[in-house]
């Protein structure tokens, strides 16, 4: 087993997991990432760093009623003559912690059990003449893949803070994740440094209740959570107990400003609904003996002024945003699109009920839907059906064996008996959306672009396809929402989409053929890359682990993401390239890139006009 110190990268969610072991009226923490990206790993490792003695439970996704709140164990009951009573997972894991992995994937019933025992602190349990009430005060870990869907609001509500989702492309950081999962664990280093976790831990239990926060930071935080669209009063006592945290844990007796900061980035941007309003400019915020009222300015400095000035002035002010929110970022405009674009031109694409694009069969994903013969190694084995089959046939092999003198077990099972689940996956079409939002794209366009996405997205929501959306700026891209249904999401995760820096466009276009990859291992065979860009990449790939990269020519810069467009076109993704460039400064770099994946191209400042619509038709 893999130590918490040992654990490569996913550095946030580490912080937030000693966050909740200092605080844990946090409520717990959620971790959404990617398959293979270490998340199950270090939730169960979080249990190295917490107190000696602390209970630490797993909860199964099959877990049984009676075995998830209690009730009576039938057998001690049976076997004693007296009525035994069985404290179930939730009660089992009081004053500890509860984790459940796959979180997405949990019964709705078993939720609503979690969620009630969060909120009361105790498990009623009301069953077969029964009634007793067991502490169940823990705090929740849960871990899940996005792409499996989405966890119950409901849950979330409960919980203090949720990770945001990150992924783990840095090659320096998988080549040690190797190294530390290939070499020695649990070194007297590591035994060292879970030592002084666990102290610092201690120590800072200690000084949480002496930490203290000013009436300004609390009404910055709850301004922010305003802003920024979070609803619920739950959530604006878990940022400010989050902050309280971050400075217990830093030894301080004040929270500042990082303290501030990582409460907004754990607790108030994972909700994020819309973008933040501007704040009050320290004119507005001056006391009003300083201001002069209103209707003292003199109307002829308005007048005489230039047109342009005043409103370049309100448009830089409408831009800016709570402090604690630091870099640029803005609402979308609303744009239409011909509601055909999408169209994806497959021949494995069928229409299915429901509006879904298609369902499909297979052993290892969806909905249980029958059992048939196969072999073990070919998918899940269906037990019940497995069993039934094999049980007329019991004595008669029993019989055969015993004159051969092999001896059985209770049952005799035969490769003929054995029965394979089927699964029914909505295979559907998946879109992935890579925005681009480096600095070359001015504010306008931006917001143009964030509403065209926004129109594609409610496309792709009418006909149940999965969407996934990807932004680059800066070095590279980042992927901000994996694969998932949750149309909702992608529309949060973009309304808050910073802004700025360099181009990395053929960082964008690997990052979306490995999300493409990885989808395909999941039965997903449909699937189209809608590119939001001015087509003008300045960044090569190196750029994310060599700073010196960014300077290499031009030409190699083409050539490179020539190769990555030719290779995604060989690879046979359907490809949009949505050009977001002003005709006038244009040099046709958004029409050759669609030309190199193979794919369509369209203008988005005249996404209304016929020849859009008679090339999506075509």
């Amino acid at each position: 087993m893999i130590a918490f110190t040992d654990i490569v990268g996913m550095d946030l969610a580490k912080q937030a997991l000693m966050l909740l072991a200092v605080d844990p009226s946090l409520g717990g923490v959620v971790i959404p990432s990617a398959v293979g990206s270490g998340k199950s790993t270090l939730a169960r490792a979080f249990a190295d760093i917490l107190p000696e003695g602390t209970p630490f439970v797993e909860l199964p996704l099959n877990v049984t009623e009676d075995r998830l709140i209690g009730g009576v164990d039938l057998e001690a009951t049976l076997a004693t003559g007296q009525r035994v009573v069985q404290h179930g997972v939730l009660s089992r894991a009081h004053k500890g912690v509860l984790y459940v992995d796959s979180l997405s994937l949990l019964d709705s019933s078993a939720v609503s059990h979690v969620m009630d025992a969060m909120s009361r602190g105790v498990v009623l349990v009301e069953r077969e003449g029964l009634s007793e009430v067991h502490p169940a005060d823990f705090m929740l870990v849960g871990t899940y893949d996005p792409s499996d869907g989405e966890v119950r609001m409901g849950l979330l509500d409960r919980i203090g803070i949720i990770v945001p989702f990150a992924t783990q492309n840095d090659y320096r950081a998988r080549k040690k994740i190797v190294s530390v999962v290939l070499g020695e664990r649990y070194s007297e280093d590591t035994q060292d440094e879970l030592r002084m976790l666990r102290g610092l831990i201690e120590a800072a239990r200690e000084q949480l209740s002496h930490v203290s926060m000013t009436k300004e930071q609390i009404k910055g935080l709850i301004q922010t959570a305003i802003s920024l669209g979070v609803e619920g009063n739950r959530v604006d006592i878990f940022t400010i107990r989050c902050a309280i945290a971050s400075a217990a844990l830093a030894q301080r007796t004040e929270v500042d400003d990082e303290d501030l900061k990582l409460a907004v980035k754990l607790v108030l941007v994972p909700r994020a609904t819309r973008m933040p309003e501007r704040e009050a400019t320290e004119e507005e915020m001056q006391a009003p003996d300083e201001a002069p009222p209103e209707e003292e300015a003199p109307e002829t400095e308005d007048e005489n002024a230039p047109p342009d000035e005043p409103d370049a002035d309100a448009d830089e002010e409408q831009e800016e945003t709570p402090d604690m929110i630091e870099e640029l970022m803005m609402d979308a405009m609303e744009t239409e699109l011909p509601d055909n674009i999408l169209n994806i031109s497959l021949a494995s694409k069928k229409k299915a009920k429901s509006g879904s694009r298609g369902e499909a069969l297979n052993n290892r994903r969806g909905r249980f839907v029958r059992a048939q013969e196969g072999e073990m190694k070919s998918g899940k084995v269906a037990l019940i059906p497995t069993l039934i089959s094999a049980a007329p046939w019991q004595k008669t092999r029993k019989a055969d064996k015993a004159k051969k003198g092999i001896k059985t077990g209770a049952l005799v099972i035969n490769k003929e008996d054995v029965k394979i689940k089927k699964f029914r996956d909505k295979s559907g079409t998946l879109f992935i959306f890579m925005v681009d939002a480096s600095g070359s794209m001015a504010l306008n366009r931006m917001r143009q672009a964030k509403g065209a996405v926004a129109s594609l997205l409610q496309n792709a929501y009418v006909h149940r396809d999965q969407v996934a959306l990807i932004s680059f700026r800066g070095k590279q891209a980042q992927v901000l929402l994996p694969p998932s249904q949750s149309v909702d999401r992608a529309k949060r995760e973009l309304d808050v989409l910073p802004t700025g820096g360099g181009t990395p466009l053929a960082s964008a276009l690997i990052t979306a053929w490995e999300t493409a990859k990885q989808a395909r291992t999941k039965g997903i065979t449909q699937i189209m890359f809608v590119l939001i860009t001015d087509g003008r990449g300045n960044i090569p790939l190196a750029a994310a682990y060599e700073p010196n990269a960014e300077k290499a020519p031009k030409e190699e810069l083409e050539k490179e993401i020539e190769a990555i467009a030719l290779t995604i076109q060989a690879d046979g993704v359907a490809s949009i390239v949505v050009d977001t460039q002003m005709n006038y400064l244009s040099r046709g770099e958004a029409p050759k890139l669609a030309q190199k994946l193979g794919g369509r191209y369209f203008y988005l400042p005249n996404a209304k006009a016929e020849q859009i619509v008679e090339a999506a038709l075509s």
